[in-house]
């Protein structure tokens, strides 16, 4: 396979490059520098948000497959879409199921209403209408035959940038007491990062097409699996102290931000955490082990001093230690 990632740096793109190489593919990277490529690929660079003016490098070469993890404004993907469109066989293009229309309910499928986006938005958006802005700027270049959207739930596992299962990790390292977010058996929804770049080329080789919801099955590990790995993995004293959904939202505390991963039970969680993922599933999609994607993770966190790279147009996460100090005194 030849292939050409645009990104390929981070966090998913990074994964699919890694997995494309260990299958031997010609490996071709398109990025602004900021980050190492893995070793064993072609690095191309330019700045998608100069429009097509940082497109240059692209404008030679072919490839079989083009994946896009793109997350910021849609005409970034239509600009590259459109230039590459003549030159590769299939575009990729990792979304987010963040593109369904609100309230998404449980039980949910690739059907579920979309949010309004345009493929031609330059200004930053919402990340649901960048994601559907991406899809549709994917599917004007490439056509639905040739487009495979790869709509990704919660994604965890090595060198995540967004900071999510990293900071339990270091928390539950640092020991004591430590606020758990009940209820303990609140099914958990996510996908290791290695398993969507694993899913997605290996969609991609099999010529498939449209949107899939490439997450894991529903209740694959539980609040408690989550937590309980973390502190196998690190092998820490912490005493996971489990507190009602209700008690933490008295205090103020965000779910999702304050405590990530978590989301108490009700219309947030049913959205995030309860959608009907068969068709990735009959589609060959694998879910590892939640302890394997927690000891994996916790052993490249530790290889990178304990503080893992975040993106700069996200938030923080986590909860403060004065926060959880007082929610664990009352």
């Amino acid at each position: 396979m030849r292939l050409l990632v645009l990104g390929g740096t981070e966090f998913v793109g990074r994964a699919v490059v890694e997995e494309a190489l260990a299958r031997e593919a010609d490996v071709t990277v398109f990025h602004r520098g900021r980050h190492a490529p893995p070793e064993g690929v072609a690095a191309l660079h330019g700045d998608r948000t100069e429009g097509t003016a940082g497109l240059e490098a692209l404008r030679g070469g072919s490839w079989d497959v083009v994946v896009d993890t793109w997350s910021s404004a849609p005409s970034a993907v239509r600009d590259a879409a459109r230039l590459l469109a003549g030159r590769a066989g299939r575009y990729v293009y990792v979304s987010s199921r963040s593109v369904y229309a609100w309230p998404v309910a449980a039980g949910s499928t690739e059907d579920a209403p979309l949010v309004e986006a345009s493929e031609d938005d330059w200004d930053d958006v919402p990340y649901a209408q960048a994601k559907r802005g991406g899809e549709l700027a994917a599917l004007g270049a490439f056509g639905e035959a040739r487009t495979l959207l790869v709509r990704a739930g919660l994604v965890l596992g090595p060198w995540e940038n967004i900071g999510r299962l990293p900071w339990w990790l270091n928390r539950v390292a640092r020991g004591g007491p430590v606020l758990a977010p009940g209820p303990r058996d609140l099914p958990l929804q996510y996908v290791d990062v290695r398993d969507v770049a694993a899913w997605a080329l290996d969609a991609a080789e099999a010529g498939l097409s449209g949107p899939y919801d490439v997450v894991s099955p529903s209740g694959h590990t539980t609040m408690g699996g989550l937590l309980d790995s973390c502190v196998r993995a690190t092998g820490s004293d912490a005493e996971l102290r489990w507190t009602s959904p209700q008690r933490i939202l008295d205090a103020g505390v965000e779910p999702w931000t304050d405590l990530p991963v978590w989301l108490p039970p009700g219309e947030l969680h049913d959205a995030m955490h309860r959608a009907d993922v068969s068709k990735a599933v009959a589609a060959g999609l694998r879910c590892r082990p939640v302890a394997e994607t927690v000891e994996d993770t916790w052993e490249w966190l530790r290889a990178v001093g304990g503080r893992a790279p975040l993106r700069a147009d996200r938030g923080t996460v986590g909860l403060s230690p004065e926060v959880e100090a007082k929610l664990l005194a009352g």
